[in-house]
């Protein structure tokens, strides 16, 4: 028995040698281990406990705990040890395959530092600011000790460099669910997004997952100067899937066609004989057509613009002009209206001889009397 001890005893350990150690006393900046074999013990310096910077050894390590260890240096009664080094040989091997394998990392965030965060993987992570989310952050405070995905993005053992990306997650996981709705759109749906971004030809909508357009002229049924004027980002709304192009991966949304007809119940808004303030729209050489409602014009021909003989609309009307008109008849099965403008103008009167009353003939007075009155009112 005591020669196996003094076999034991004799055992060489040099630089490089992995050793299994007992934690026997923890201090704040270093851990004495105690390695079978050993003529003596062994100490962690505080930096070679992890690839994170630590305060204090006893957030990391405990009493009596078995370590694997790596020999780092042989002093005179001593052997300075490394946790760390022997963590991240091991991580090495791992981080590359998942690396290789395009896999997801998934640890916490140890550390918020300036220009990122950090993670733990056996060896330092590094999380870029510009790589933790597809949006800007103000301030990353709230992410230390949060649970996290991650891809690796670059891996360098040599200068002990890890990169990774949460925002790549974000990615991949947008792409597989705008790939799935794409897969399951078809023309004609109503469904519920959200404005994600307004421009001057119409808005960006969400409809999980993936952006659909709906043009400006599918906002509403009346005419839409600006997109700001009827939406804002945020706003969740109602749209009909008018096409979808899957190898382009664009999508053409309606909200003007999920909404009510402009010319339902046109009936009771615009009766026969009743009188609509409208806006002219259009001038042809028929007449003018005047917008009463949104989305619904009418016609006023030419003949009921005016009671005087005109040529051509536009000798009156300006388009764009404010008017009021006069409901003669609706056909809301074809759509249309016709308006009247003259019906609500008083003609003028006009000084003639249709006109002029004449005299009873039992007063004597003949036709050429009474056109030689007038003759000589005028010569006077």
């Amino acid at each position: 028995m005591s020669e196996d001890i003094n076999i034991e005893m004799q055992k060489e350990f040099n630089e490089g040698d992995r050793v299994t150690g007992k934690v026997v006393k923890i201090e704040d900046k270093s851990v004495t281990v105690e390695i079978p074999g050993a003529p003596f013990d062994g100490v962690i310096p505080i930096s070679e406990i992890s690839s994170l910077h630590i305060e204090k050894a006893s957030d990391v390590v405990s009493e009596g705990e078995e370590l694997e260890l790596a020999i780092i240096k042989v002093e005179e009664a001593n052997y300075v040890l490394s946790k760390r080094q022997v963590d991240a040989d091991e991580a090495w091997d791992s981080l590359e395959e998942k690396f290789n394998n395009n896999e997801i990392v998934e640890t916490e965030v140890k550390d918020v530092v300036k220009g990122g965060l950090v993670v733990d993987l056996g060896v330092r992570g590094f999380i870029p600011a510009s790589l933790v989310e597809d949006y800007f952050v103000e301030s990353f405070d709230e992410y230390k000790g949060r649970q996290m995905k991650f891809k690796i993005i670059e891996m360098d053992k040599e200068k002990n460099r890890l990169i990774l990306s949460h925002r790549a997650v974000l990615q991949e996981e947008k792409a597989a669910k705008k790939n799935e709705v794409l897969d399951n759109l078809k023309e004609g749906q109503v469904l519920e997004g959200t404005v994600q971004r307004l421009a001057s030809f119409g808005a960006f909508v969400d409809i999980g997952g993936v952006d659909g357009l709906v043009h400006i002229s599918q906002l509403s049924h009346a005419h839409v100067d600006k997109v700001s004027d009827v939406l804002s980002e945020g706003d969740t709304v109602s749209v009909k899937v008018l096409s979808v192009d899957r190898d382009a991966e664009r999508i053409s949304l309606s909200i003007k066609e999920t909404l009510p007809g402009p010319w339902e119940g046109i009936e009771e808004k615009a009766p026969k004989g009743s009188i609509l303030e409208g806006t002219v729209r259009r001038l042809v050489s028929y007449g003018a057509f005047v917008e009463v409602f949104p989305g619904v014009e009418g016609l006023v021909h030419i003949s009921r613009i005016s009671h005087d003989h005109i040529g051509t609309p536009n000798e009156v009307l300006t388009e764009g002009q404010k008017i009021e008109v006069k409901v003669l008849d609706v056909n809301p099965n074809e759509e249309r209206l016709s308006l009247s403008i003259k019906d609500l103008v008083e003609k003028e009167d006009q000084t003639s001889y249709d006109d002029y009353e004449m005299p009873e003939e039992s007063q004597g007075f003949s036709i050429s009397d009474v056109i030689g009155d007038q003759l000589k009112k005028l010569s006077e």
